[in-house]
């Protein structure tokens, strides 16, 4: 799936690298720290990481747990996050100047557009924040962070989801659509799966039912993992584009 830097060229192009490669490389890094830290958790953490303040028995970490409670599997999220933090800023950047380069009459598109660009770029400040400041560290910090996180996230997904249909990239291409009906599908999932571990949550904390808690971290893990591919969906938006340090041409230079 990683594919080599192309060959450089002769008109001054340094460096040359498909967008294609840069997603998958952005999105293999947290999927990557959040696979490692749960079996990890599961496998050398287990009592540790699945104990509940209700007592009951649990049989899977959750997210907090897993990525902050224990070592290695704090430093192997925060070099994940850490690593995939920048490129994620960088194609924040790609599609404010996508949606820029879109046609649409509607007043509101301009607006919609920086709102957009604000959440994307929040939801990865809030990631970062709750990821170095974890909950056993702060845990009135990482609670908001994780807030601004999700609402964030959410919130960028549905404008997302609005911008394509204003701008009716889904009637474009093949991979328009395919980009359009997966961001739907997996928006919708989000929003599912996140209100249903909400509901789950405050159920184990009334009730301490045995399992509860299992499906509540269950859950989670369905939110992170669609969130990923949400992402991924950058894949198809930008398969023909490419990242590339060059330098100026003559008559450019300053």
């Amino acid at each position: 799936m990683f594919e080599m830097p192309l060959p450089l060229d002769r008109d001054g192009i340094l460096f040359r690298l498909r967008f294609t490669t840069l997603a998958v490389g952005t999105v293999c890094c947290p999927l990557f720290g959040f696979l490692f830290c749960v079996i990890w958790s599961l496998l050398f953490h287990f009592q540790e990481t699945t104990a509940t303040h209700c007592g009951v028995p649990n049989y899977l970490p959750s997210i907090s747990a897993a990525i902050g409670g224990e070592t290695p599997q704090r430093y192997v999220w925060r070099l994940c996050i850490g690593l995939h933090s920048a490129p994620r800023f960088l194609v924040a950047i790609t599609y404010w100047n996508h949606y820029h380069s879109c046609h649409c009459a509607h007043p509101r598109y301009p607006r919609l557009c920086r709102i957009n660009f604000a959440l994307n770029v929040l939801e990865n400040i809030a990631l970062l924040l709750l990821t170095y400041v974890s909950s056993s560290e702060n845990y009135a910090i990482h609670e908001h962070s994780f807030i601004l996180f999700i609402t964030s996230a959410l919130g960028h997904m549905l404008l997302t989801c609005i911008l394509w249909r204003m701008t009716k990239k889904h009637t474009v291409s093949p991979e328009e659509r395919k980009s359009y009906k997966w961001k739907l599908l997996l928006f919708l999932f989000n929003l599912v799966t996140f209100s249903l571990a909400v509901c789950v949550y405050f159920h184990h904390n009334w009730y301490c039912e045995a399992g509860a808690y299992t499906i509540f971290a269950f859950l989670e893990y369905l939110v992170v993992l669609s969130n990923m591919a949400f992402h991924m969906t950058a894949w198809w938006d930008f398969g023909n584009k490419e990242l590339m340090v060059s330098s100026q041409p003559e008559d450019k230079r300053f």
